[in-house]
């Protein structure tokens, strides 16, 4: 199941419904639906060498989890469904959310996570959407990545399982 091109309507016949998330605990299921969040912030935050992010840089990262309704991939569209339902965003303390190294663990978690639960495309799908949406925040506030954003993306991509 690989993903469509962001904003290319959803496939006839597609359920619009998520998958049923039964295979995965509430702590896994916790972890994969709080990690497209973790990212945003993480790559929206300013750090050695990296430039202090706007507005602009916000809302492409929202742009890029919301882009995650149109992928061909049950997994991704489930999460995102989740990501919007959720009413009570009650998230952890901001210095745990922006924290690189404990954001680079949990995605070597929801790596393992998906090894033993996802369908492989499905896995992959996913890896490649959270990182997109680093992607998308980092060029957004300064027109071009930084060296640092650079090493930032590649710890990621490689903490995902992407390199």
């Amino acid at each position: 199941m690989s993903h469509s091109l962001a904003g290319e309507p959803p496939s006839a016949g597609r359920r619009a419904a998520p998958l049923t998330t039964a295979v995965y605990s509430a702590a896994e299921w916790d972890l994969l639906t709080g990690l497209p969040g973790r990212v945003l912030v993480a790559a929206a935050s300013p750090g050695p060498g990296r430039p202090p992010r706007g507005v602009t840089a916000g809302l492409a990262g929202l742009d890029a989890v919301a882009a995650g309704r149109a992928f061909d991939s049950d997994l991704v569209r489930a999460v995102v469904a989740a990501i919007y339902a959720r009413h009570d965003e009650t998230s952890t303390a901001g210095e745990r959310l922006t924290d690189v190294v404990d954001l680079l663990a949990a995605c070597r978690a929801a790596v393992r996570v998906l090894d033993r639960r996802a369908d492989p495309a499905d896995s992959a799908a996913y890896r490649q959407w959270v990182e997109s949406v680093a992607a998308r925040v980092c060029p957004a506030a300064a027109g071009e990545s930084s060296p640092a954003d650079r090493r930032f993306l590649d710890r990621l991509g490689g903490a995902l399982g992407l390199r």
